[in-house]
Formats: C-alpha cells, sequence, structure tokens
C-alpha cells in the first residue's frame, strides 16, 4: 500500500533525541528554547512560544487575549474539530463562517455578515496550507475592531505576499503532530508580535494563571520536552528541503491528473505549503475506492464539517462548505514519495473517473 502519509524521520533526528537522553534534562530546557528562536527566525516574528500542542496552543492564545463567557469567535466549519472546540473550552461560544470554494478557507466576505456586538475575532485558518486573504481579513479588522486571530496548524511554508502565515494576527498558532510538514511527534507553537501576549502564553503554559481584561484565565500544564523539541528543531532545519519536494509533487500531479478533476487553486499573493495536495471530483467515494484497491492511499479532510457534528448541531447550513466535504480527497503528498509510487497514484486516480 502507499500510505498517504507518515512521518518521514532519520539518523539525525534518532542523534537529537539520543543528545537529549544522555543530557538529563528532557522538559522545558535548551532544546525548547532553541525550537522557540528557530521557529520565530522562520516565521518572521519576535516569540515562538512552545506548547504541548495544536489545540492546547489556540487555547492559550485565546486566554492570552481574553476571550472568554459573552464573546463569539468565527471560525470556519470545514476544518479540524480542534479550532471550534478551543473556543467552546475557554467558554466563548464558535460562530461558523463558509469557505472561499477556490481555497476552501474562510473570507472576509463570508465572515464580514456573521460580525455582530458579541463578536471578539476571527479564526483563520489557512487549509490544506494555502494562506487565506489576509490582505482582505486586515481591512475588515480595521472596518470591524475585531482581532485576527490564525489557526496555520497546517500552514508551515506558507506565506501571503512573502510573509509567513502565523504573523500576521495577534497571535498564530502551529501544529508540530507527527503527519504534520514539520513535526516534533507532538506539540505546538504560538507567535505573535506582542510582547505581553508572548509573556502571559508563556505563564498560561506552565500553570501560572493570569487576569487577562479583567478575566481570571487558569493555567494548565502544557510544556514541550525537550525530545520533542530535538525532533521538531531537526525538522524545521529541513523545511526548504521538504517544502522543495511537496511543490515538485504538486506540480506533477497538476500536469498529469485528468482535466476533469479540480486541481488546487494557488492565488497569486500566496505560497502553498502543500500540507495536503486536495483534488476535488463529485464522484470522490468511488475514485478513493478505486484508488484503494489499486494500493493507494487517500484521505478525506474532512467528511463531516464540523458545523454538523452533535457536539455543535443547529448551526446554520453552510452551503460551500458542505459540498466541498462532499468532493474533496487528498493524494500523497509526503516529502519521501518516490516518483514510481506518484505515477501509481495518478494512474490510480484517473483510472477512478473511468
Amino acid at each position: 500500500m502507499i500510505e498517504h502519509t507518515h512521518p518521514v524521520i532519520g539518523p539525525a533526528e534518532h542523534e537529537a533525541v539520543e543528545r537529549v537522553l544522555s543530557s538529563g534534562h528532557l522538559a522545558q530546557g535548551a532544546e525548547v528554547a532553541a525550537l522557540e528562536t528557530e521557529f520565530a527566525e522562520v516565521v518572521g516574528v519576535p516569540h515562538a512560544v512552545a506548547v504541548a500542542n495544536g489545540t492546547v496552543a489556540i487555547e492559550i492564545g485565546l486566554q492570552a487575549m481574553g476571550i472568554g463567557p459573552g464573546d463569539e469567535v468565527v471560525v470556519p466549519s470545514l476544518t479540524f474539530k480542534a479550532t471550534a472546540n478551543a473556543v467552546r473550552r475557554v467558554g466563548a461560544e464558535p460562530v461558523f463562517a463558509d469557505i472561499d470554494p477556490k481555497i476552501y478557507c474562510i473570507s472576509p466576505e463570508t465572515v464580514a455578515p456573521l460580525v455582530g456586538p458579541r463578536t471578539r475575532a476571527v479564526i483563520v485558518v489557512h487549509l490544506y496550507g494555502h494562506p487565506a486573504d489576509m490582505d482582505g481579513f486586515a481591512a475588515l479588522a480595521d472596518e470591524t475592531g475585531i482581532e485576527i486571530f490564525e489557526d496555520a496548524a497546517q500552514g508551515i511554508g506558507a506565506t501571503w505576499r512573502g510573509r509567513h502565515v502565523g504573523s500576521f494576527g495577534s497571535f498564530g498558532t502551529f501544529s508540530l503532530y507527527a503527519t504534520k510538514n514539520v513535526t516534533s511527534g507532538e506539540g505546538g507553537m504560538i507567535t505573535t508580535t506582542d510582547d505581553e501576549i508572548a509573556d502571559i502564553a508563556r505563564s498560561l503554559r506552565q500553570h501560572q494563571s493570569r487576569v487577562v481584561r479583567g478575566r481570571l484565565q487558569v493555567a494548565t500544564n502544557a510544556r514541550m520536552t525537550d525530545v520533542a523539541a530535538a525532533i521538531g528543531r531537526v525538522q524545521l532545519s529541513r523545511l526548504s528541503e521538504i517544502q522543495a519536494a511537496r511543490t515538485r509533487l504538486a506540480a506533477e500531479y497538476d500536469g498529469r491528473l485528468d482535466g476533469s478533476i479540480s486541481t488546487p487553486h494557488v492565488a497569486a499573493e500566496a505560497t502553498h505549503g502543500w500540507h495536503q495536495y486536495t483534488i476535488r471530483v463529485p464522484d470522490r467515494d468511488v475514485v478513493a475506492s478505486h484508488a484503494s484497491k489499486a494500493g493507494v492511499g487517500t484521505a478525506i479532510y474532512y467528511p463531516t464539517p464540523v458545523h454538523m457534528t452533535e457536539t455543535y448541531e443547529g448551526s446554520p447550513a453552510l452551503p460551500e462548505t458542505e459540498a466541498a466535504a462532499r468532493e474533496v480527497l487528498s493524494l500523497p503528498i509526503r516529502p519521501d514519495l518516490t516518483a514510481d509510487e506518484q505515477d501509481a497514484v495518478i494512474e490510480a486516480v484517473n483510472g477512478g473517473l473511468e
């Protein structure tokens, strides 16, 4: 079976882990501090705060902004449920916006009608690694006074007008989960240009509760281990190599998949991070089944939009989101995919249309 995705780990990661184990310092030490510095440099911000995972990164970011009961935060529904769940877990209420069907991200046009007196912020998700329209969201923030937060869990390496995602909003968050383009096994990062937000986030990740905008934000243990950070540092050092491989694979798919398949759109202002290569076909399940029988793994992100799950039942319909969820299919784009494997993927996908 040609796996859709798996961690790509080499000798350098093994050596990094051995170095940490031999050091005797396993948590929130020099490796974590070094990863934070290096990550901030990649994103182009003064602060990166390492935490245990991408979900808690969003929660702590929201807490650092004083988000809580009585507040509304606009979020997408075509995303992993962590985005909305983090809002609910800090006591605020997620309000779901529809997507721009070309890039699968929410847009200023879909968010603007949802902004009301309780709206504090919007969490922009750079889905599949394609940046959202950050010019438009900056204008919306100026017009309405809401805050812009970025969920860049899938966005490492992606840019908008040459500026890395995670550097636009009051804060950005990244996931370093095992299948992400850069992994630490499990981990997350909060990025910000704001000294105070960074300081509060560092407190909240290690049981130092803070009062933010008149609200007591109760802290937790969200520290990253040095073992995870050491792996992440090796991975981050290879980011340009990883991105080049994924970009090459994407170009090959673009040129060889059947013309009836809707391949990913890349906006002129964007550099795609290629966390996923997501096509769109009306007979998605037929194509996926054919690929599976041919030994090719595919994945669906996401078959059930978050607003249609039991947790958020009763949310208004989102036509573009629901249509995309019925048709999107992600193909293998891991950087160790061989030419022969990609040939097999293309043959299986094209064959599924016959």
